[in-house]
């Protein structure tokens, strides 16, 4: 793609997803590069996730990667490659933390699913990666840490610092630097690479 174009996407909807591909590979031809970062943090443990819970969390973590998937890859490999980047979380197969529960199942589902990805087409010219983000500052961490606050009847000042305090580096990350990660995984800088988990966390998982 030589072209800027912004599009909103309902990435549960695979109509939509199909329909986006299907214009984008007309108007621009294959996609050189497929990021896969829409998510939702769910709060809670077992015992506080619903049938509906569980279903909303891996249709948007999970189900809407293999929908991207299933809609640009084709085109991707006819083109004779390109790179894909999964938005996964350090909070997956890689460590656990309190009321992640379906959160973190979401989140190691998309490392087995970039692994399978990767190897099932290193020989066509598809790499698959995936990041692993520690907390990151953001407008939907802000809402984490108000809902935290409100259910625990700490302050937000204390439950800020409880996030911040799983970063062994002490301090947040930012949404540029996981944006740097990605760029590189998608360059072909990183061309010898594919099939692995990256951690962006501040040592979060250490």
């Amino acid at each position: 793609m030589s072209a800027a174009r912004r599009d909103k996407l309902d990435v549960r909807s695979t109509a939509h997803v199909d329909a986006l591909a299907r214009e984008i590979e007309r108007d621009f031809g294959a996609l050189d590069v497929l990021v896969n970062c829409a998510g939702y943090v769910h709060d809670g443990s077992v015992l506080d996730c619903s049938d509906k819970d569980w279903d909303f969390s891996f249709d948007l973590n999970v189900k809407s990667i293999h929908r991207t998937l299933t809609a640009f890859l084709p085109a991707m490999l006819k083109d004779g490659g390109g790179s894909i980047v999964n938005i996964s979380s350090a909070v997956s197969s890689i460590r656990g933390v309190p009321n992640r529960y379906v959160y973190g199942a979401t989140k190691a589902a998309i490392i087995g699913l970039t692994k399978a990805v990767a190897a099932d087409y290193i020989k066509q010219g598809i790499r698959c990666n995936a990041i692993c983000p520690g907390t990151i500052r953001s407008p939907s961490f802000e809402e984490r840490v108000d809902a935290t606050a409100a259910k625990t009847g700490q302050s937000q000042a204390k439950t800020y610092q409880d996030f911040v305090d799983r970063q062994p580096m002490g301090r947040l990350g930012t949404p540029d630097e996981v944006a740097a990660l990605a760029v590189f995984l998608a360059s072909d800088e990183s061309r010898f690479i594919t099939g692995q988990p990256h951690l962006v966390d501040g040592g979060m998982a250490l």
